[in-house]
């Protein structure tokens, strides 16, 4: 099989390339714009592989997707490539507009014109056996949850940042290609991703990088918001079992069963590093910001018998492992603009 992944040199696409190779015979074929969270640092263990191949481009080029369809023979698109920081959004929305809403829908395009039959009656679109569009979202497109209660794939939409507006617009283009044209779609939606490779603007590897230079640990507001946190490779598993099992056309929320306040991960990294509380800078918290994210996966494990296999105690021991024997990579991953970014969104 042959596989298109965009956005794979990012936290989870690169993540998950690699766990398709190690498993799996398909060839996969990367698509990546590299911008400041995509690293081919990422893919340096698999960048010679016979079935691997990288291209450097944006979804939003429409004679470069008709070109790698054609020349790869393209059967199964997995779309993880978005800008997906919400304090960036705030900050510049339109980036995450073109490259997440018209970005996917060139992507969409590509793959309904390669993919659909020759067929006299343009009302009678037939295609081509065994492919599929997945689209990689987030619980974010669902806004946010008071105290009690999860989401599930009927939960309304309701998105409440520039970044989880532009997702849930893909999401829902997904969803009308899939309706119009019967393009084979999947939606997967997951819950806060952590582990290896992550770019460290995100909570996690953000403190545990701060923490080992000892520098103040920003948290917004009082740090009382409430995360479901997902292993990525969990998530990727599951993208897995929903490319080979997934119902056409259906929806799948991923979680991890780790609901955590923000305020207790951090606590958590500065004791497991054996640094003082007294890092923990409170910060004036950002606009619109989601309380509470929790994520009902009974679909997923009940129909396509996928389940996540790290507790919270486990995954963050590991992520933390991982950090400190790779100091290296975090040092070239937040050297240039990431200084001036970070000091623009916190004031550190």
């Amino acid at each position: 099989m042959n596989i298109l992944v965009t956005g794979g040199a990012g936290f989870i696409g690169s993540n998950f390339v690699k766990h398709m190779l190690k498993n799996f015979d398909h060839n996969i074929i990367n698509i990546d714009s590299l911008t400041y969270a995509g690293n081919l640092k990422n893919l340096q263990d698999v960048q010679n592989n016979d079935r691997y191949f990288f291209i450097k481009g944006s979804i939003e080029d429409r004679i470069l997707l008709e070109n790698v369809f054609q020349k790869y023979d393209i059967q199964v698109v997995i779309n993880f490539a978005a800008e997906s920081h919400v304090d960036r959004s705030i900050s510049d929305p339109e980036i995450f507009l073109n490259t997440n809403v018209i970005g996917t829908q060139a992507l969409l395009d590509a793959a309904l014109n390669y993919w659909k039959s020759e067929s006299e009656n343009k009302y009678d679109i037939k295609f081509k056996d065994e492919v599929k569009f997945i689209q990689i979202s987030t619980d974010e497109v669902y806004g946010t949850l008071g105290e009690t209660g999860y989401f599930t794939e009927e939960t309304g939409l309701a998105p409440n940042s520039p970044y989880s507006a532009s997702k849930a617009a893909s999401d829902m283009i997904v969803r009308a290609y899939h309706e119009t044209y019967g393009l084979p779609i999947n939606i997967t939606r997951c819950s806060n991703n952590y582990g290896p490779l992550q770019f460290p603007e995100k909570l996690i590897p953000l403190m545990i990088n701060n923490a080992l230079k000892e520098k103040s640990l920003p948290v917004y507001g009082d740090g009382c918001q409430v995360r479901d946190w997902l292993h990525v490779k969990d998530h990727c598993r599951a993208i897995d079992c929903v490319l080979r099992y997934g119902k056409n056309g259906e929806i799948y929320n991923i979680g991890g069963n780790n609901e955590k306040k923000n305020i207790e991960i951090v606590r958590l990294i500065l004791n497991k590093l054996d640094k003082s509380e007294s890092l923990i800078k409170h910060v004036q918290d950002r606009l619109g910001h989601d309380r509470r994210y929790a994520i009902d996966n009974t679909k997923i494990m009940s129909e396509l018998g996928w389940s996540p296999e790290y507790s919270f105690e486990e995954g963050i021991q590991k992520t933390i492992k991982w950090y400190l024997e790779n100091e290296e990579w975090m040092e070239d991953i937040t050297s240039g603009d990431y200084i001036n970014y970070y000091d623009h969104m916190y004031n550190c």
